[in-house]
């Protein structure tokens, strides 16, 4: 993979403020050795963003296992806006933005289908519709779902222990909401934000509340928590979906008027000023990568979101205390996409697509990318997506801590939860302009092209709603409802015993079930008939019933010159009120039913049941302490799988299981230093989409081939170690570095192999007349692969800047720094029917990754400034179109925050985030870096204002 050289100023930068807070973290341990320094220290009292970050040193020194933590003092109160965002700081994680809004993390390189996400020690699936409308159908948790205010601490176990649940490579985030024993007595708080973004230019409403209460002398509470939020935004920016080199995907000598050809070639100019001409120009044509749907467009989001906690806590007697909790939460979601866009370069195979245009002349550079080029024959298209999406989710769980003895404990936790993804609406419309002459494009730069249409795009009459084929592809009203569910049933108990002052034997067993269930509709023919189109005229409809045009497009994106910025887009909800195409009915415009799509029609029920043993102590080596656990977990999974093979329902159940040992270690060899050390094997499971068995079956000779997911798929399974370097020289400080290594046996790809049927694991009864298991079978599905290994190091500096040197005024300053490095190597499989492959890092997994954030605090004033950057990292393997990888350019985010108490009970708040406007950057193939998408969401400015009593 070829990285850009984009980052070199700002690793610098950081690298140089790293220097200065491990310089002043010595200087201060020095002056620190004087009685003066030592007092001074002492009567420091920290509030705010400062105690939120000493809860979280203290969280992290106090574990065995390697642990970073975020906190919060109340519910108007966390680190960030956004609970992804704030994860982002946090050593070794980064996030993945949809819509502008962080939506899922990745943890030391492993993407987010690694990471188990627990909310008050119950693992949870939230899911919601992105970028393609469908709910996440993986097990990565979308942590856009939910208000950050919802919860009052994050932490984030990198290494495991026994007694924590299987199914992590990465880490497990634990996520904790408000107990009415976090607070003394009644208490109230509440805010209110106003957020301004400067592009949708949209002002939207932030509310929060929590109510909590104990009686019966603190041994009975009550808390309810609620966060209410809309969010009305909007991207905007080019792409391409993809780029394609005609030679490379079936186009062949002489490279003109034939299936994925030009038409015909004019001229080429080469990068080195050469013109060719005849078969010379036709052979560098097929040679150079064009875009497949050049197009700028607009995608909206208008989102509302409610989320409410509540918990009970009842004491009954010292040393028992039983926590019911309970988490609602509900995600609203209107998308609307419009683009104008060329179709005909992404028609490859059709008669009237590429094979009827003319490459009049072109410009290729030195890296084989058609860069500009002028044509005829060019089908326009411009379109309007609407997709309605809600999101709701429900945990109740019901847990108790009791000690039975001075040395017997006794916990368990019982709960249940659903996340419901809803897509009712997930419609397209689109008109058409045949056969332009004269469309231009150019990719000098590469992700703000110029567009030339040769027509007028603001003119209705230039487009039509068409049924036929005969020209182009017709128009479509596409439509694609779909519904997500995801279930959790789970129990444990768990039992410690204190042998002695030393070791404390701990052990349990648990169960948990989990459900998956998809599925989606189409409307038999996605294409305008000639009924709606009859129809519409004689009830005297035409386009400028249905039309509308999109307005104020590129604001501060220094669009090429004669770009449009305007344009007709087809208005979907016009279309729905004339036609009424959602009532799953035939009326006088046409068919309208919907029948199950068999392709996303599937559902899978895993079970698991675990036990484990672990044994912790605490006890000296001579003069150094040393801490840790050791332990066992087993756990058997048991996965009953369904899908649509072949028209017909096929259920598969597969079992298997797992040993997974774990150590942790901690030794402090001098005072205020620790010194970590952890091993396990992990374990993740398969992708859900990889494991149902839907898919098509040819039984009859001499076709005998399948397509079809693997229900018999292993879990992907890692060998992790981490070593960890921990420096606590006074309050509010640490320095750490952290090495750590995940040597992962097993892989998940797709792979054609011919094998006896019998080896395919599916039923007899699919095979045709005369076909035995014993025949061999062409069979394309999901294969465990070899894996690859995965090394890294992460180093951490924190400290408040309060030391003798810094004059009185400035007191009160204070940064953070955290710096990763990821190396790792997989092969993947880019050809599924060869096996070729091709060598590259994890998907997901930057090189490197940093944030830093500087901050102040001092009497009712507090404010703090941060940043994160992340290196590019690869988002497919292997990419479509004949390329190899897809990418994302590196990133650089930058927020701001700010506070003053007026009074004790009454605060105002100020945040800017995204100040960096960052755009949305992916790229496609390692070589050329064509752009895929070019896309920004604007700043956000934040006013707010808090009350506690």
């Amino acid at each position: 993979m070829r990285f850009r050289d984009t980052s070199f100023n700002f690793r610098l930068l950081m690298s140089a403020a790293a220097v200065g807070l491990m310089a002043g973290g010595a200087a201060a341990q020095e002056q620190d050795t004087s009685g003066d320094a030592e007092a001074r220290q002492e009567t420091v009292v920290v509030t705010g963003f400062r105690q939120s970050l000493q809860q979280a040193i203290a969280v992290k020194r106090n574990e065995t296992g390697i642990v970073d933590a975020i906190s919060a003092e109340d519910i108007a109160d966390f680190p960030d806006l956004n609970l992804a965002e704030a994860l982002q700081r946090v050593p070794g994680v980064q996030i993945d933005r949809d819509g502008g809004e962080g939506r899922s993390i990745n943890v030391r390189g492993l993407s987010s289908d690694f990471v188990r996400v627990q909310i008050n020690g119950m693992e949870a699936l939230a899911t919601t519709g992105g970028r393609d409308g469908r709910a996440n159908r993986n097990r990565q948790f979308d942590f856009n779902v939910f208000a950050a205010d919802l919860f009052t601490s994050v932490k984030v176990a990198k290494s495991q222990d026994a007694k924590t649940d299987e199914g992590s490579l990465g880490a497990t985030v634990q996520l904790r909401s408000a107990k009415p024993f976090d607070y003394d007595g009644f208490t109230f708080a509440t805010g209110a934000q106003a957020s301004y973004n400067d592009l949708s230019e949209e002002t939207d409403p932030r509310i929060t509340a929590l109510v909590s209460n104990t009686w019966l002398d603190g041994r009975l509470g009550g808390l309810l928590s609620v966060a209410y939020s809309t969010r009305n935004t909007f991207e905007e920016g080019s792409s391409s979906l993809r780029f394609r080199v005609p030679a490379d995907d079936g186009c062949v000598a002489p490279f003109v008027n034939l299936t994925r050809c030009y038409q015909s070639v004019g001229t080429i100019t080469t990068a080195d000023g050469t013109v060719l001409t005849g078969a010379a120009a036709a052979a560098a044509a097929a040679n150079g990568a064009h875009p497949r749907i050049p197009r700028y467009g607009r995608i909206g989001y208008d989102r509302e979101r409610l989320g409410v906690t509540g918990a009970l806590q009842f004491e009954p007697w010292a040393g028992t205390e039983i926590t019911f909790d309970s988490l609602y939460a509900q995600l609203d979601q209107t998308r609307s996409e419009e683009f104008l866009e060329v179709i005909s370069f992404a028609r490859e195979a059709g008669v009237q697509g590429l094979r009827t245009v003319d490459l009049v002349s072109g410009v290729l550079d030195d890296n084989r990318t058609l860069v500009s080029g002028t044509f005829n024959d060019v089908d326009v298209r411009t379109e309007q997506r609407i997709d309605i999406l809600a999101t709701e989710f429900f945990q109740n769980s019901l847990s108790f801590e009791s000690e039975i003895s001075d040395k017997l404990r006794l916990s368990g936790m019982a709960g249940v939860s659903r996340a419901i993804g809803k897509n009712p609406q997930q419609t397209t419309i689109s008109l058409e302009a045949y056969d332009i002459d004269g469309y231009q494009y150019d990719y000098s730069d590469p992700n703000l092209p110029f567009f030339n249409y040769n027509f007028d795009v603001n003119n209705p009459a230039n487009y039509v709603f068409s049924s036929s084929t005969a020209l182009g592809d017709a128009s479509i009203i596409r439509l694609r409802p779909n519904k997500t569910l995801n279930s959790y049933e789970t129990g444990r108990l768990d039992l410690a015993y204190d042998i002695n002052d030393i070791f404390t034997i701990t052990g349990g067993v648990s169960y948990k079930e989990f459900g998956f269930d998809v599925k989606e509709w189409r409307k038999a023919s996605e294409g305008v008939t000639a009924t709606t189109l009859t129809a519409l005229a004689a009830n005297g409809y035409t386009l400028a019933d249905y039309t509308t045009v999109l307005t104020n497009f590129g604001q501060g994106m220094d669009l090429p010159a004669g770009t449009p910025t305007s344009w007709i887009i087809p208005d979907l909800n016009a279309v729905r009120q004339i036609t009424g195409f959602d009532c799953n009915c035939i009326n006088q415009y046409g068919d309208w039913r919907l029948t199950r799509f068999d392709g996303e029609t599937r559902g899978a029920i895993e079970k698991s049941t675990g036990a484990y043993v672990q044994v912790d102590w605490n006890a000296d080596l001579g003069y150094v302490p040393i801490r840790g656990n050791i332990g066992v977990r087993y756990v058997e999974t048991d996965l009953t799988s369904f899908g649509i093979l072949s028209g017909a329902e096929e259920t598969v159940n597969f079992k298997y299981e797992d040993t997974l040992p774990a150590m942790n270690i901690v030794l402090e060899p001098f005072e205020d230093v620790l010194l970590r050390f952890a091993a396990a094997k992990t374990m993740a499971r398969p992708n859900l989409t990889a494991l149902t068995p839907g898919g098509s079956i040819d039984s009859s000779p001499p076709g005998l081939s399948l397509t079809a997911g693997n229900p018999f798929l292993e879990p992907i399974r890692s060998n992790n170690v981490d070593i960890s370097l921990e420096w606590y020289p006074y309050e509010e400080a640490l320095f750490s570095v952290a090495l750590f290594r995940k040597n992962i046996e097993s892989f998940n790809q797709r792979l054609l192999r011919t094998i006896p049927y019998s080896e395919t694991g599916f039923p007899n009864s699919l095979l045709g007349p005369g076909v035995t298991p014993d025949d061999l079978f062409n069979v394309t599905t999901f294969v465990n692969t070899p894996g690859g290994v995965l090394n890294g190091v992460e180093v951490t500096a924190q400290t408040p800047f309060n030391f003798d040197f810094i004059p009185e005024p400035l007191q009160g300053f204070g940064g953070i720094i955290s710096y990763t490095k990821i190396d790792s190597e997989f092969d993947y499989i880019i050809n599924v029917n060869s096996g070729a492959t091709v060598t590259q890092p994890l998907v997901g997994q930057s090189p490197e990754s940093l944030s830093a954030t500087l901050y102040y605090e001092r009497g009712p004033f507090e404010a703090r400034i941060s940043s994160s950057w992340r290196d590019e990292y690869l988002t497919t393997v292997p990419a479509a179109s004949g390329n190899d990888v897809e990418g994302k350019a590196a990133t650089l985010n930058l927020d701001f925050s700010a506070s003053y108490e007026l009074t004790d009970k009454i605060e105002l708040t100020f945040e800017a985030i995204n100040l960096t406007d960052v755009y949305d950057e992916r790229w496609i193939n390692s070589d050329r870096q064509n752009s895929l998408n070019y896309e920004h969401t604007g700043r956000e400015f934040v006013f707010g204002i808090r009350y506690r009593y």
